[in-house]
């Protein structure tokens, strides 16, 4: 295998989207930074968050597990195994037990991460892209606002009426060492991941954009394959992009990457079931800048995911 490239990526997002793109990277890439949103409030993370005022650590432990070098598979399972049962332990995962732990005994978010890296054997550095927590907030089309990501990414309305802006209460400071790995970075990947509850809470930290904006890092942004019913309803490739820039400084993003790929429709079933529609690759609408590039980036079976190793393909192009 040829030597891994010594080149700065900086990944921005959370949830699912930032585990694929770090896991294909990682066989390619030796300098990963993952920049997490720290917007969650549901579930496990949700509960800790309230309980113990700790910094969500969900988005955080999927991003430790997908920089994990550790030859022990079972740590990784350790980290994301979710327990089903138990009046007090049932639908916490035990990685959000085990940072939470780590904070309490390190007296630091930050250590905490720090630790658990240790234990996973990551390669490369997991940041919060702020370090004071915050809530999300969407108001919709009718004026009415929605208080929590949770309830922004289980919709606590009919689904049908459009987000029409996204803030953060407090609206919070970008973490100094994120800001710092924007700046050096020779490329920033943004997404792919849920709009409004995994990647614009990032944009939204006071400072980021202007990090952004002043690196001279590439940066590359990876539209969705499907929207998500109650706050992507009929958006298309263009839409993605349109609103992701209505977040950031003009000129930006360098590259908008759009999936071409289609899966049959016995797989994509259950996804319609759920509302959901495959993102239309309207490249002609999608303007001059950022440059759109088409390119297949669906995961060849299963679930419909990005493929890690076609995002890391993509991505050695680039750089």
């Amino acid at each position: 295998m040829n030597a891994k490239s010594q080149k700065k990526i900086v990944v921005i997002g959370g949830g699912t989207g930032v585990f694929t793109v770090l896991s294909g990277l990682k066989k390619y890439f030796e300098n990963l930074t993952a920049i997490v949103t720290m917007a969650d409030d549901g579930g496990s993370t949700g509960i800790l968050r309230e309980e113990f005022g700790i910094l969500p650590p969900g988005d955080i432990r999927r991003a430790l597990v997908a920089l994990s070098h550790s030859d022990n598979r079972v740590l990784s399972e350790l980290f994301l195994y979710r327990f089903q049962e138990g009046s007090g332990l049932s639908g916490h995962s035990f990685g959000n037990l085990m940072i939470t732990a780590l904070e309490r005994i390190t007296g630091s978010f930050e250590k905490a991460v720090e630790e658990a890296g240790k234990i996973l054997s990551v390669k490369g550095r997991i940041l919060p892209v702020s370090l004071k927590p915050s809530r999300l907030m969407a108001e919709l089309e009718d004026g009415s606002v929605i208080r929590g990501e949770v309830n922004i990414d289980i919709p606590k309305h009919d689904g049908t009426k459009k987000i029409s802006r996204v803030w953060l209460e407090p609206n919070v400071t970008v973490n100094p060492v994120a800001q710092r790995a924007i700046l050096e970075a020779d490329l920033v990947i943004i997404g792919p991941g849920d709009l409004y509850t995994s990647l614009i809470p990032n944009l939204l930290v006071r400072g980021v954009k202007e990090a952004l904006k002043k690196t001279k890092a590439k940066t590359v942004y990876f539209t969705n394959l499907m929207t998500k019913f109650g706050e992507t309803n009929g958006f298309q490739a263009s839409d993605f992009i349109r609103t992701v820039n209505q977040h950031l400084l003009p000129g930006t993003v360098d590259y908008a990457i759009v999936n071409k790929t289609k899966p049959s429709v016995m797989r994509f079933r259950p996804y319609a079931d759920e509302k959901s529609e495959l993102v239309e690759a309207d490249i002609d609408s999608c303007g001059a800048r950022p440059i759109p590039i088409a390119a297949d980036l669906l995961r060849r079976s299963g679930l419909i995911r990005h493929d890690p190793e076609k995002i890391a393909e993509l991505i050695r192009i680039l750089v």
